[in-house]
């Protein structure tokens, strides 16, 4: 049986024409969609980021602010540490006019002082061992400086040398165990003993050595005792 098509081929042609142009608009309206879409993630994106960024450059403002009144600190504290060395160098625990009066009790029978010599300085620290990291290494050395700043004053040692001359060694002996007895010295020991000859006579010159006592403090009346107690020295 034949099958006998009436519609003409220009309505379906114009049919299919306008399916085809419908299909390209919905197409372009979802493509148009996608990049409207993606334009405003990216606008908002952009605006986190940026929020974040003037949060991260507020962070760093302030932490160099807080990094510069740091440095600020430390400067102040260094100089305060410095002022506060100087005076303590400055202040003597035990005036050095009873220091000698406390010496020159304790001189045997013929023994007399010809030089002495105090001076005030730091004791010598060991070496420390390598540190095994660079980090390690300069987080060592600011602990050490630290610590050396906060406690130079108070690890200052007064160093004593003593000159002389006496008939014999054993008043040089007798001079040493007075001095090592006393309440102010430490460490007393001999450097030297020589034959030393004045005016056809021969006698002993030596040389001593001796370090002030760690917070070695006296009262009123200990001041009082030595310096009254304190005699006639000759020197030369």
């Amino acid at each position: 049986m034949l099958n006998m098509n009436f519609v003409p081929d220009d309505y379906i042609q114009n049919k299919e024409t306008h399916r085809t142009n419908l299909i390209y608009l919905v197409l372009l309206v979802i493509v148009m969609a996608g990049l409207c879409g993606s334009f405003m993630t990216i606008k908002i994106r952009q605006r986190a980021f940026s929020a974040k960024e003037k949060l991260v450059n507020t962070k760093m403002v302030q932490t160099a602010e807080a990094i510069k009144q740091f440095e600020e600190l430390q400067a102040k504290r260094k100089v305060m540490i410095k002022t506060a060395l100087t005076t303590a160098e400055l202040l003597e625990p035990v005036p050095r006019s009873v220091l000698l009066a406390a010496l020159t009790n304790n001189l045997p029978a013929g023994v007399s002082l010809l030089q002495l010599e105090i001076i005030q300085k730091e004791p010598k620290r060991a070496k420390r061992v390598a540190a095994t990291s660079k980090y390690k290494e300069a987080q060592a050395k600011r602990a050490t400086a630290d610590q050396a700043e906060v406690s130079r004053e108070n690890s200052l040692e007064t160093l004593i040398d003593i000159k002389g001359i006496a008939p014999s060694d054993l008043q040089v002996a007798a001079y040493i165990e007075q001095l090592s007895s006393s309440t102010l010295l430490d460490n007393v020991a001999l450097v030297q003993s020589k034959e030393h000859k004045i005016e056809g006579m021969t006698f002993r010159q030596f040389q001593l050595t001796a370090m002030l006592r760690k917070n070695a403090h006296l009262t009123s009346e200990d001041v009082g005792r030595i310096r009254n107690k304190c005699g006639t020295v000759v020197f030369y």
